[in-house]
């Protein structure tokens, strides 16, 4: 079942039922300035906690992030972290899931291979093709190495891209989100893309939505930032999915953990 689930992600036909995401946002891991603890324990009990609430309120599965490794990385990390994330992936509730790693800020070949060492469903990357003005400097996207990468070790592993992706701007005179879409999935070879807001928890333009999906009706459309439970119904009218982290924290706060009330609240206002 688990397999099935993941070719959903692989499938260029949108699916019947939206596919709905959370997020584990990881402590920080060992080596990072906001590392408390050198080992893992802690860091998998809470990841594990999260991932358990997630599924029992009902969501496909979760996005696994190093969100607590401040400040990121532009492009590559550490060997450590690409080990450590690898041995949480393993450890963390599947029950048949999708399940999604994404390497903060954007290192998508540590990405595929947590993904494929730890039997995951695929990756998110925040820059696939182009480059992009953010608080770690350039970041130019990496979509010749990612695609051939995957192609070594396995096509089963899907590739989410985002377009025009939050904490970011545009190098240059800024292109329209439809042609960004374009590039993103045609000659990024990007499985999915991914229309966030400006920043973590805004929410997402609903025209940017409707160019995206009108740019590229071929590929699954996910709202990667600011779903909650009062705009998700209406937003999923345009995508295929969400990947929802922010709203599902105790009192909608990114660091804190993710409250099982909240998460059945919202898949109740997406699911109808």
């Amino acid at each position: 079942m688990k397999a099935e689930k993941s070719d959903l992600l692989l499938n260029r036909e949108r699916p019947q039922e939206k596919i709905l995401l959370g997020v584990v946002h990881l402590l920080s891991l060992p080596g990072s300035p906001g590392c408390e603890d050198p080992g893992l324990e802690k860091i998998i009990d809470a990841a594990r906690r999260d991932a358990e609430r997630l599924l029992e309120a009902g969501f496909d599965g979760y996005v696994i992030e190093n969100f607590g490794d401040l400040p990121f990385f532009p492009g590559e990390v550490p060997p450590s972290t690409t080990a450590a994330m690898t041995r949480i992936a393993c450890e963390l509730p599947t029950r048949e899931a999708i399940v999604i790693v994404n390497v903060l800020r954007n290192d998508p070949l540590a990405a595929l291979s947590i993904a494929a060492g730890a039997e995951l469903s695929g990756i998110r990357v925040n820059v696939h093709t182009s480059a992009m003005l953010t608080d770690q400097g350039i970041i130019e996207g990496r979509a010749a190495e990612t695609l051939r990468l995957r192609r070594q070790l396995g096509d089963g592993l899907a590739i989410l891209a985002d377009v025009d992706v939050k904490h970011a701007e545009q190098l240059g005179t800024p292109r329209d989100i439809s042609e960004l879409a374009r590039e993103t999935a045609y000659r990024g070879l990007a499985d999915g893309l991914i229309v966030t807001g400006r920043a973590t928890g805004s929410a997402v333009d609903p025209n940017d939505l409707a160019r995206v999906r009108e740019a590229v009706p071929d590929r699954h459309l996910f709202i990667g930032s600011g779903a909650d439970e009062s705009n998700i119904a209406g937003l999923l009218g345009t995508a295929d999915g969400a990947i929802v982290g922010t709203s599902l924290k105790i009192d909608g706060r990114v660091d804190n953990e993710i409250d099982p009330d909240r998460a059945r609240a919202w898949i109740l206002a997406a699911r109808g």
